[in-house]
């Protein structure tokens, strides 16, 4: 059967490629990029085979004129979109068609009405979460299954809906018959408005709230409203609902790997958490390295 071995939130703001690669070649000592640099080597021990990445689009693929409020891949593979610069020098992306053939068929009866995609380009929001973890390689170690969420025009689906789709997509990943390791990856946030009188806004009192209870109470964070996410974390920073899908993906009890938060990035927050089912038969760090992540990426 599959299993979750893995979940992660994680900012999707394309400077934090650059500044995870200065990090990583020792450019910028700055203790708090440390989790990003680690948070690839933590998610490469627990060896998934498939990731869902959850992410929003930017017009590449998806207009105002057509938004649609949750779209699947179901394709055989992905390919970086042109976002106005041609496409960026990255390999293709394996998919996995069958098993988002299968979520869909399990979450379309719950009430989930997903858009199917059977061809799709992916943007930033994903491509910088997968260079943050996997560098720019020759070819993808892992398949992908996109989920791209509407977080970009109103109406935008609730925090509520988006944890309760995770928990579906979770009933789903566990009915999988095949043996199969999935991580799943939420993208985008933290705080952050990029118009309007509020713009450069940033909240770092919400968004380590939100790091801490994303692990141990999701379900108050699902229980803000819209209007409330916009008020604490900006009109941009409305994309934290994303990671409720993944949290919701995952047991009520995890445990986590790693965290880390940095202020600013290209004028917004940037974080990451990174966690396991409690249960979860193969733990990807041992206690030593975990403390060491945890103490690298304080707050």
């Amino acid at each position: 059967m599959a299993e979750i071995v893995a979940g992660i939130g994680i900012s999707h703001v394309p400077a934090l490629g650059p500044a995870v690669d200065a990090a990583a070649t020792g450019k910028d000592t700055n203790p708090l990029m440390k989790a990003f640099t680690d948070v690839g080597s933590w998610l490469s021990e627990t060896k998934p085979d498939v990731l869902v990445v959850i992410y929003n689009d930017h017009g590449a693929s998806f207009s105002f004129d057509l938004v649609p409020t949750f779209a699947i891949g179901a394709a055989e593979s992905y390919m970086p979109a042109d976002e106005g610069f041609g496409r960026p020098p990255l390999p293709e992306y394996p998919g996995d068609a069958d098993l988002s053939w299968h979520i869909i068929d399990s979450v379309v009866p719950e009430g989930f009405d997903l858009t199917v995609c059977q061809s799709l380009d992916v943007d930033h929001g994903f491509s910088t979460p997968m260079k943050v973890l996997f560098g720019t390689p020759e070819a993808w170690p892992v398949k992908v299954i996109p989920l791209a969420v509407n977080v970009v025009q109103q109406p935008t689906p609730s925090a509520q809906r988006c944890y309760d789709l995770g928990k579906a997509i979770g009933r789903a990943l566990r009915s999988y018959p095949k043996d199969v390791r999935v991580a799943v990856i939420g993208t985008g946030g933290m705080s952050h408005q990029l118009q309007g009188e509020r713009a450069g806004h940033i909240n770092p009192d919400f968004d380590q709230r939100f790091l801490s209870e994303i692990v141990s109470s999701p379900e108050s964070l699902a229980s803000l409203s819209n209007p409330e996410y916009i008020n604490l974390a900006g009109s941009e920073g409305a994309e934290l609902v994303m990671w409720l899908i993944m949290r919701g993906a995952l047991d009520d009890d995890v445990e986590t790997g790693l965290s880390g938060y940095v202020i600013p990035v290209a004028n917004t927050a940037a974080g990451v958490v990174a966690m396991q089912n409690a249960g979860s038969t193969q733990k990807a760090a041992s206690t030593e390295n975990t403390a060491a992540l945890q103490n690298a990426a304080a707050l």
